[in-house]
Parts: C-alpha cells; sequence; structure tokens
C-alpha cells in the first residue's frame, strides 16, 4: 500500500507541507509506504486544453518541459492521493490548480485512471477561506470517481508563518485522524 502527498505550495517545508507530513506520520506508523511531493520550486503551468491526451490516450500530459507527468508517474501507482494547498485569496494556489486542470484532463482522457483510489484534501489557511479550498481538492477526487476520506473534522490546519500550524492542536488531532482513518480504509481494501 502507497500514499502519495502532493504539496502545493510555493513554499518548500511550510505549513502545508507540515500537516500532510503529520497526515503521513499515522500512515507510515500503520506500515503505509508514503511519499511527500512538494510543488516549490517546480514549474507547473496550467492547462493549454489542447485535448492530445484524449488522442494519445497515454496516461500522460503532452507537455513534457515541467513537473506534472512526473507527479502523474506517482499517482498512478498510489492506492491513495492527498492534496495539500495553502488558502490563496480563498482559493487553492496557482500551482495546485495548474496540477488539478492537467492531471484531471489526463485522468478523464484515459478512462478516469485514478478511479477508487483514495483521496483527501488538506488546507492550511491564516484564517478564512479555507473551506472553498477544501472543496476544490475533494472536487477534484469525486470528478475523478475516487473515494473520498474524512476526518474528526474539516482537514484544515491553521497557521501563516512557516510552523505556525505545529501550535494548533485541533489541526493537528485531525491530521492524525485523517492517517488513522486512511489506514484503515486501505487495510480493509487490501483485504
Amino acid at each position: 500500500m502507497k500514499v502519495v502527498a502532493i504539496s502545493g505550495s510555493v513554499r518548500q517545508g511550510g505549513n502545508t507541507a507540515q500537516l500532510l507530513s503529520m497526515v503521513l506520520d499515522e500512515l507510515h506508523g500503520s506500515g503505509v509506504e508514503t511519499e511527500l511531493i512538494e510543488l516549490a520550486g517546480k514549474q507547473v503551468p496550467g492547462c493549454i486544453a489542447c485535448y492530445k491526451c484524449f488522442a494519445n490516450k497515454d496516461q500522460r500530459c503532452v507537455v513534457e518541459n515541467d513537473a506534472v507527468n512526473e507527479v502523474l508517474v506517482k499517482m498512478l501507482a498510489a492506492d491513495a492521493i492527498i492534496l495539500g494547498s495553502p488558502t490563496y485569496f480563498a482559493d487553492v494556489s496557482a500551482n495546485m490548480k495548474a496540477l488539478i486542470e492537467r492531471c484531471g484532463m489526463v485522468s478523464r482522457a484515459n478512462g478516469n485512471m485514478l478511479k477508487r483510489k483514495l483521496g483527501a484534501g488538506v488546507v492550511a489557511v491564516r484564517r478564512a477561506g479555507a473551506y472553498h479550498v477544501f472543496s476544490t481538492l475533494n472536487s477534484f477526487f469525486l470528478i475523478g470517481e475516487m473515494i473520498v476520506v474524512g476526518s474528526s473534522y474539516w482537514n484544515i490546519g491553521k497557521g501563516r508563518e512557516k510552523g505556525e500550524v505545529q501550535d494548533d492542536t485541533e489541526g493537528i488531532q485531525t491530521m492524525r485522524d485523517l492517517g488513522k482513518n486512511m489506514a484503515w480504509l486501505l487495510k480493509k481494501l487490501e483485504g
């Protein structure tokens, strides 16, 4: 069993990556293989709507000079995908939005190739706007026929400056519970 988590933050090791790591720590402790991918410093432009992925049907985006196909390969190899984003003007980061557009388009072009994988969204927020981000992340999973895993609260951690999410007791518990719930479901499905 493998879970890949993708941080859409532009800050390496920032609050989003820290929240994702809390979830991955629980999964790893349950014997699940985990990997964290940070989009910080990587080029992830949006979809150009060329629709060549529908013609090629090769589980790849035809744009090859960025990080998207590398991430797609890891998504395909995983049993579960966690997408994490900071809250930027009440929505996901530009990197995460571009990743959702392009991976979503390639997945749809290839018969919803991510269907029946588990998915969960994780959001870092300073104060407000997080629910819209959470909805955007979950919409990617739902349109792709994925199974969304829940936690004990919305998967949101509060903090602005790097590391402030470490002071959000409820957010930390929510991330731990998400990891436990995902590990439990993965084991049930493995069966």
